[in-house]
């Protein structure tokens, strides 16, 4: 699973002033991407403000973006929910092409028991014939997957392969990493603590950040994976501001705004969000001058 190691990116979705899908915008942002030295693409992430796609659209978005990408990196599908039947159907249907893993988010809202976590990925893991990735991301689903249902689930399925973890907590990464199997992948789902948790053992990180600054991103990854903490401490600190101000009127808003800067894709989300203000855009431009 060494595809997975490094950096990966969870691509924004972007879009026209009418609200449809922008493909144009989608192929510089990939482009953008491949040039930048990601390592793995994630389509349709929660970034990716999926909740707001029809059916149709979903699938439009992961065959473009497989075709743009013609094989470059790996690609891994978000397919996730609160309907555990209406997401098996979508991976029992979902036209593998060049995906090689499905990113699915622990359900969200339901507030399910940590046995109800289990049965759900229970039940899409003997659905899929791709390699499924765990996300725990508690401030969203109002819910924590704790380390014990993560490595009971790593233990008992073989096509559970990673988690995504973004609960902030170093006592539970700590415990999946004293805990689960030797080939299991911890990976980053938040940017500011990449480093400190690749230091621990995590492979890695799937970012927002990235979309807008991938060189950046990716070359610090890099050396932390290289066990060269001293030389990615500087880069880690540089970004920690842009980061703050992208997640400072909710994501996706603040990195389409850092998109739109860069000439990449509009700015444009789906409501209920809405762009970011003036007054962010004009620190976030700052931010990107200071970092280009």
């Amino acid at each position: 699973m060494n595809k997975f190691h490094g950096t990966g990116v969870a691509l924004v979705t972007p879009f026209n002033t009418d609200g449809t899908v922008d493909y144009q915008g989608l192929k510089k942002l990939i482009n953008h991407l491949v040039d930048g030295g990601i390592d793995y693409l994630v389509s349709l992430g929660t970034t990716g403000e999926t909740a707001t796609l029809a059916k149709e659209e979903k699938k439009k978005v992961w065959d473009f973006t497989a075709e743009i990408n013609n094989g470059r990196l790996p690609l891994v599908a978000g397919i996730g929910g609160n309907d555990t039947s209406v997401i098996g159907e979508t991976i029992k249907s979902f036209e593998r092409n060049q995906y090689s893993a499905i990113l699915s988010v622990s359900p969200y809202y339901s507030k399910p028991t940590q046995e109800g976590i289990y049965q759900h990925y229970k039940y899409l893991s003997e659905l899929s014939e791709l390699p499924i990735m765990l996300y725990n991301v508690p401030g969203r689903t109002g819910s924590n997957m704790s380390p014990e249902t993560t490595c009971r689930l790593a233990h008992d399925f073989k096509n559970i392969i990673a988690t995504k973890e973004a609960s902030g907590s170093f006592d539970q990464f700590n415990q999946i990493m004293r805990d689960k199997p030797e080939d299991f992948l911890l990976i980053s789902g938040d940017d500011p603590i990449a480093l400190p948790m690749i230091s621990i053992g995590a492979v890695g990180v799937i970012s927002v950040l990235g979309n807008a600054l991938p060189k950046q991103l990716s070359d610090m990854v890099t050396l932390c994976l290289k066990g060269d903490f001293t030389s990615a401490l500087p880069a880690h600190l540089s970004l920690l501001e842009i980061t703050r101000l992208l997640f400072a009127e909710g994501n996706p808003a603040g990195v389409k705004a850092a998109l739109k800067q860069l000439g990449i894709c509009d700015d444009v989300v789906r409501l209920p969000l809405i762009k970011a203000s003036e007054g962010l855009n004009t620190l976030i431009a700052t931010q990107l001058k200071q970092l280009a």
